[in-house]
């Protein structure tokens, strides 16, 4: 069983860092690839970054290139996402989600449950 978990989540100013976590339950975590994605109220859920398992690949959405970091940590079976210069059209709920290798911009298969980031002007 593949389960993300996120936290990390916050209100913060315009122009502060963030970093989001996701712990990946079971035991499968080194065969992922991983991903956040993010949903705005009133908007589609739209890809943020990814990361191939392997850690061999990451893939940014043009709108936080530069800005955020994916990262994982093989021993923790966990992925963060690092958010620096945060905007206020980065507010959104934050979701974790994980496939079994393959594409990084491909279809996920586990979902989190998400987590608020929300940046005030």
């Amino acid at each position: 069983q593949v389960q993300p978990v996120e936290s990390g989540g916050g209100l913060v100013q315009t122009g502060s860092s963030l970093r989001l976590s996701c712990q990946i339950l079971g035991s499968a975590f080194p065969s992922l690839t991983t991903a956040w994605f993010r949903q705005a109220p009133g908007k589609e859920r739209e890809f943020v970054a990814g990361m191939s398992w392997k850690s061999l690949f990451t893939d940014y959405a043009d709108s936080v290139y530069g800005r955020f970091t994916i990262s994982r940590d093989v021993s923790e079976s966990t992925v963060h996402l690092q958010m620096n210069n945060l905007k206020p059209e980065d507010t959104a709920v934050y979701y974790c989600a994980a496939r079994w290798s393959g594409d990084i911009r491909g279809e996920y298969d586990y979902w989190g449950r998400g987590t608020q980031v929300t940046v005030s002007s």
